[in-house]
């Protein structure tokens, strides 16, 4: 797999949504590592991109509460998975559950499989609420889908949690999260 410095030479074949991940990321004077690939729709399809990028790509998953009137990104590491309980008590909500495919699109401008940090671009009224894992914090490094799930890039932690969240007004709740293993 090829790693490319930045944005695609041209936008034949791209996606407007991806091409204005690009447009953004450039504008804040951000670098970032870009690979091209086969759709893969899991954290498992994706270890040939975390081997290529040389990071694990982050799991994001887009939930909402039992009223479906707030709505979440949880950011986490791969490898962790979700215990709703351990998650409820750390935001003010309970009774947490998976969003729909629909909300998804409606709200991050994204479809299953490519739910990612930066579809905030697209929650302008902040509907959508980041929370993210403090693992991801520690890192230096930072891995995503620029809102398709055929690209992914790999840009410093430290710039998608600050000029990033800062140009798409969004902030985070840190949380918490155990590795899920009993």
């Amino acid at each position: 797999m090829k790693l490319y410095q930045g944005r695609p030479k041209t936008a034949e074949g791209r996606e407007k949504k991806e091409m204005k991940v690009y447009d953004l990321l450039d504008s804040l004077d951000i670098d970032y590592v870009r690979a091209d690939h086969e759709a893969v729709m899991t954290i498992e399809a994706c270890k040939e991109v975390d081997e290529a990028l040389e990071i694990e790509i982050c799991k994001n998953l887009f939930l909402c509460n039992r009223q479906k009137t707030a709505f979440y990104l949880l950011v986490l590491p791969g490898g962790k998975s979700l215990q709703t309980k351990e998650l409820s008590k750390q935001i003010p909500t309970s009774r947490l559950s998976f969003a729909s495919g629909d909300d998804m699109e409606r709200l991050l401008n994204v479809t299953p499989g490519s739910a990612t940090i930066m579809g905030l671009i697209f929650d302008p009224e902040n509907r959508v609420q980041l929370l993210v894992d403090e693992e991801i914090l520690e890192s230096p490094w930072y891995a995503c889908h620029p809102c398709v799930n055929t690209s992914s890039i790999k840009l410093k932690t430290e710039d998608v949690f600050g000029k990033y969240l800062e140009a798409v007004h969004h902030d985070y709740i840190k949380v918490t999260l155990s590795d899920g293993k009993k």
